[in-house]
């Protein structure tokens, strides 16, 4: 309880009265007019206070934020990806990527994706420092239709700025695309798979242990 209503209720217990007909009887006893009018205005404050406090609403049930995640009760996709390891990727269905292979998850499908071999070398970043895939690395694509709205990348342990040359296929493609590094895609490719379905999100995913010119092997 609050020092302000506890005061006032102390207050309405010793008077019963009306605040205004304790004007007379202090001034009789000899306090001061000005204590008198003190006196006054905090029993009529003190009453203001105790009838808000009645007349207040009763306070809402506290917010379960639970009951707001609109995901909660949807299953997650069987490819969606529970772990990302050193050499490959553990997905929802149980299956396992290893062998230093990425993942290609495409509509509710899971590919092992290796697409250095496109290059014939163990080298996926250009001279510029951006990632860079030979058109082959998306040659599943050509086979599928319809075909995903988006593309999530995942380009190994560290982001990496996409190359224009690969950004413009992905586009000839109809879709769009989302560069991330690897842990982050595969997170955001399993809220996304989940919220809007798998044929409209798909992800191509490097192991986070890629290394240039030497690849993901253990």
């Amino acid at each position: 309880m609050s020092s302000g209503l506890r005061i006032c209720r102390n207050w309405q217990n010793t008077f019963r009265q009306h605040p205004l007909a304790l004007a007379v009887p202090l001034a009789r006893a000899g306090v001061q007019n000005v204590n008198a009018g003190h006196q006054i205005r905090t029993l009529q404050a003190c009453t203001r206070l105790l009838r808000s406090r009645r007349d207040a609403p009763p306070e809402p049930p506290p917010t379960n934020f639970s009951e707001l995640d609109v995901l909660g009760d949807t299953p997650a996709p069987s490819t969606s990806v529970d772990v990302c390891m050193y050499d490959g990727f553990g997905l929802n269905s149980g299956v396992t990527i290893a062998n230093g292979d990425g993942a290609l998850l495409v509509n509710g499908e899971a590919f092992a994706w290796r697409p250095w071999e496109g290059k014939e070398s163990l080298e996926l970043v250009n001279t510029k420092g951006q990632f860079e895939l030979p058109e082959e690395a998306f040659g599943l694509f050509d086979l599928l239709w319809p075909r995903p709205d988006l593309l999530v990348i995942g380009v190994g342990k560290h982001n990496l700025p996409l190359s224009p040359r690969t950004k413009k296929h992905i586009a000839e493609l109809g879709m769009r695309v989302e560069v991330l590094d690897t842990r982050n895609a595969a997170a955001q490719f399993n809220l996304l798979a989940t919220e809007r379905g798998v044929s409209e999100v798909s992800a191509a995913l490097i192991p986070i242990g890629w290394k240039e010119g030497i690849g993901a092997m253990p």
